[in-house]
């Protein structure tokens, strides 16, 4: 592979972000300004240089579906067997592989959800729930980990942290032993146990830690903003005294400090690393001109970091509207979305965001009541639909004996068995959403480079179920803006501005609103071509008034 045909498709700042081989670099990525292809280019480039060994290269991202996206993108690159993990799966893959050799039994399973076991922790402390305490106390678990703090320090701390429902300190410290005594018994961890347990075991054994080092070289860390104490001790861990460590983050992103992320780390990398490579990208491609110029006013004046340069066209302004309550701006969005799916914009390429987890009802209630197709991001994982489950196990009996027919054939006559048609139903509702998830499912086919295997395809969906790489369906998405992080729509509609949700109720400091504009900002930076901002003067769950987001005014008024 020549190197420098790798470097073609790059801007001046992203080829010397790739071309930044030697010693710590850290790339201040702002949004849609191709930080993944600067990274997937830098790895690509550093392997034909000779630079890196493709398999003494570990790259961390923030969310699984990240680490799907940048194989895919070295894989078209040319680029196999580079290590993509989240910092959960490399922690994971290390556990598994040392524990058995450590403690003679495997290591025991990760919960496939908390919310059970905290429900069960409620009710033997006596606390009635709902779902949304259950969401709130799993926060707290959280950020109580990926701060490294004992029981016992979280104990002594929590009068200062914000209040969890209408729970009393002690009510909530209860749950959280009772949490801790129920998992154990259980013999199960959650995902923040599999990184306390790594460290602890790096720390612990010098010939594991030995063997790790050994292992991978090269680190390259996506996200770098959002990174909590936890995850970084293990990252220092893992690089011991070296430091061929290349960082990319946006400081203006840095959504997540509830689970104890801080973006000090990243605005202080040229501190720790006096010798580093600081590399700024601020030319944006995914958003028109409009678009960035309202992302820019969002931010104006409390960041460090350069403005974006929209590198498209002006665009169409962004889209202001208000409504007399919230069930009526929800069915005014689904009346535009059904517009705008009349003029052929595919639904994949629309998403409505809100802030809380809790508005998303009233937009899947308006949208079904239009007929049109939606997902909910975090809602039921794609690789456990039953009829997945189902195409799988067809797929993999054909692995038992040798066939001549094409991929394609194979997968779309497995999909066939369970009712699948090259032609959509005209019917809705169930029928629909099955057909939708097969054939996102075949799709996965597309994927792959010319000439794959039936092999090589059940290896991919493999892996996809490991990391929960899941397709893009054929549908509008319903997101929370935290969710949304990291993707991208050509239409976006960012709902529910109203004071309360964004900012949310119980943010009161300088610091705790200023991430909630940041939160505002991923919102914005979310859409390519078109933008709505919506709220209402009524809540129609509560019945009460309410006033519209201080920062539309921010926006409108500068």
């Amino acid at each position: 592979m020549d190197p420098e045909a790798i470097l073609e498709a790059l801007d001046p700042e992203q080829r010397l972000a790739a071309t930044s081989l030697v010693g710590p670099t850290c790339i201040l990525a702002g949004a849609g300004t191709g930080k993944t292809r600067t990274v997937t280019h830098r790895i690509a480039y550093g392997i034909a240089k000779g630079h890196f060994a493709a398999n003494r290269i570990l790259a961390l991202t923030y969310t699984s579906r990240a680490a799907g996206e940048l194989r895919a993108r070295l894989r078209s690159l040319g680029i196999p067997g580079v290590a993509v993990k989240t910092f959960h799966a490399a922690a994971l893959s290390q556990l598994e592989f040392f524990w058995p050799q450590l403690a003679g039994v495997p290591a025991p399973q990760v919960l496939t959800s908390k919310a059970k076991v905290i429900a069960e922790a409620a009710e033997e402390v006596g606390v009635r729930f709902d779902a949304a305490l259950l969401r709130d106390i799993a926060a707290e678990i959280e950020w109580r980990k990926y701060t490294m703090r004992s029981i016992e320090q979280y104990e002594a701390s929590v009068a200062n942290r914000p209040v969890v429902g209408s729970l009393k300190p002690e009510q909530l410290v209860a749950i959280l032993r009772a949490y801790e005594a129920i998992k154990i018994k259980a013999q199960k961890l959650d995902w923040e146990d599999v990184l306390l347990l790594t460290l602890g075991m790096l720390q612990a054994e010098p010939r594991v830690l030995a063997h790790v080092q050994q292992q991978y070289r090269f680190f390259t860390v996506d996200e770098y903003q959002d990174i909590s104490p936890l995850q970084q001790a293990l990252l220092e861990a893992w690089l011991g005294d070296r430091s061929d460590l290349c960082v990319v983050g946006d400081p203006n992103q840095t959504i997540y400090s509830f689970t104890g992320a801080s973006s000090s780390n990243l605005l202080h990398f040229a501190s720790t690393y006096p010798d580093a490579n600081v590399i700024s990208l601020t030319r944006n491609y995914r958003s028109t001109g409009k678009i960035i110029s309202l992302a820019n006013r969002i931010i104006r004046g409390e960041t460090s970091m350069e403005e974006l340069e929209s590198q498209g066209e002006a665009g169409v302004s962004p889209v202001f509207f208000d409504a007399q309550d919230s069930a009526t701006e929800a069915a005014q969005v689904a009346t535009e979305i059904k517009a705008r799916l009349a003029r052929g914009v595919k639904p994949n390429e629309i998403a409505v965001l809100y802030r809380v987890n809790s508005q998303s009802e009233l937009y899947e209630k308006a949208l079904s009541e239009q007929g049109i197709d939606y997902q909910v991001r975090g809602g039921e994982r794609f690789f456990n639909r039953p009829e997945i489950l189902q195409v799988i196990r067809l797929i993999r009996a054909e692995m038992i004996v040798p066939t001549d027919k094409p991929l394609y054939q194979i997968v779309t006559d497995a999909a066939r068995e369970l009712g699948w048609k090259s032609k959509s139903p005209d019917e809705g509702g169930a029928v629909r959403d099955q057909w939708e998830a097969l054939n996102s499912f075949i799709a996965i086919v597309d994927e792959l480079p010319n000439g794959s295997s039936l092999e090589d395809f059940v290896k991919e969906v493999d892996e996809r179920i490991r990391s929960q790489h899941e397709p893009v369906k054929a549908a509008v998405t319903l997101s929370t803006i935290h969710a949304a992080k990291g993707l991208e729509w050509d239409s976006v509609f960012l709902c529910g501005l109203n004071e309360g949700l964004l900012p949310i109720s119980y943010a009161k400091s300088d610091l705790a609103i200023y991430e909630e504009r940041r939160l505002f900002y991923v919102g914005v930076t979310r859409a390519r071509k078109a933008l709505s901002l919506s709220y209402s003067k009524v809540n129609s769950i509560s019945g009460r008034a309410q006033a519209r987001s201080r920062f539309i005014d921010l926006v409108q008024s500068s």
